[in-house]
């Protein structure tokens, strides 16, 4: 008989844990918040997969969100409070903790399984989109919407953004673009497709899983995937068009390529894209191109090393405050009109960039150290 039980009071009944035999099932559990993680959530999700890797009764672990979510990312808005009324640091601590969990899911030993039945965006991709498998239904949205907030596809993103076909991470990273289960399917985000009213079952069987290899896994997911068609419009189709673009140098070529194409005739996805972009920060743009770029031929680890780094100094604005303004303008005012400063494309140089890949000029900083793992697994996204 299958246990449901908080494992602490209070905060703690954020992450809410099923036990079945050989099986745990972790429920992110802030519905009201689309289950944005906390770092009481950070904490206690370190905790078990910690304790459930060392256990040699687990054989896999199941991720979930409770209501309309999977996760929508992190806590944005109480990280860019705290930086403000506090120190950049507080956001720092709860990047480690993070980019920490991120690396523990790509190297994890035991099966691990992410129902994205909902929201996936920003740090609830990183919280999924290392692990072995990865179940999208049509209720599923990903997206990676930082540039928006002038912030970066943060939590491992530019390893796995770099990952996926021709230049589609770099169309995803800087445009912010959601995609539907469907896509996240056909561009390797997803492993499977399963309709909602299926994953009952396909839990009720994955309950009962008591077996090490992930071929069997694999194998009882398939019994209840379903063909995902495309919808008409997906991005998906437009393969060639994102190649051509997205591999140029620099974000302004991108962008004069994409008019280029404008000039061909009226093309509603093109309008779109140009003012997806337009409408980003201009340095959290050619700071996540970069990022994408040098993550093409970086491990998960150095990947996730570099965007602690990155991130620090996003914190600090000292060369942008662009992240509090899109907080300010996105998600707190919600007037959808931020202040980027500097404002356009052509007054960010390489030198101010620069300064987001360097070291922090602080006595207390150091580097993001990523926990030494013994018998080290494959990122699953790698083999895309």
């Amino acid at each position: 008989m299958m246990a449901s039980r908080d494992e602490r009071k209070g905060v703690e009944d954020q992450i809410l844990v099923e036990e079945n035999s050989c099986v745990r099932t972790l429920i992110l559990n802030r519905p009201q918040q689309l289950n944005a993680l906390s770092y009481q959530m950070l904490y206690q999700l370190r905790k078990l997969f910690n304790v459930y890797e060392e256990d040699s009764d687990v054989k896999l672990v199941i991720v979930k969100g409770k209501g309309r979510a999977f996760c929508a990312g992190g806590d944005v808005l109480a990280v860019a409070h705290f930086v403000t009324t506090g120190h950049w640091s507080f956001g720092a601590k709860v990047a480690w903790a993070e980019y920490i969990i991120n690396y523990i899911l790509a190297t994890y030993r035991k099966i691990q399984v992410s129902i994205l039945n909902g929201f996936v965006m920003g740090g609830g991709a990183g919280l999924s989109i290392h692990g072995k498998f990865r179940v999208a239904t049509e209720n599923s949205v990903f997206a990676m919407p930082e540039t928006a907030l002038g912030h970066f596809p943060d939590t491992g993103a530019s390893y796995f953004l770099s990952r996926l076909p021709g230049f589609f991470g770099e169309y995803l990273g800087l445009t912010g673009t959601r995609l539907d289960g469907a896509e996240m399917l056909a561009c390797g985000l997803a492993t499977h497709f399963v309709s909602s009213k299926g994953l009952p079952l396909l839990e009720a069987a994955l309950f009962k899983v008591d077996t090490a290899d992930p071929n069997i896994v694999s194998a009882i997911i398939d019994e209840f995937s379903q063909c995902a068609p495309l919808k008409e419009k997906s991005a998906c189709y437009r393969m060639d068009t994102i190649d051509r673009c997205f591999s140029k140098r620099t974000v302004e070529e991108i962008l004069s390529a994409l008019e280029k194409e404008a000039t061909k005739g009226p093309d509603e996805w093109i309008t779109k894209t140009i003012k997806s972009l337009k409408k980003a920060s201009p340095i959290g743009l050619k700071v996540s191109l970069r990022s994408i770029r040098e993550g093409r031929l970086q491990s998960v680890g150095q990947c996730l090393i570099r965007e602690y780094r990155i991130c620090c100094h996003v914190f600090r604005g000292e060369v942008s405050k662009d992240f509090f303004e899109g907080c300010r303008a996105i998600l707190l005012d919600k007037d959808k009109n931020p202040k980027w400063e500097p404002s356009k494309l052509e007054l960010v140089n390489d030198e101010m960039v620069d300064q987001y890949f360097s070291k922090v000029d602080d006595e207390e900083w150091k580097n993001l150290k990523l926990p030494l793992r013994s018998d080290l697994a494959v990122s699953a996204i790698a083999k895309l």
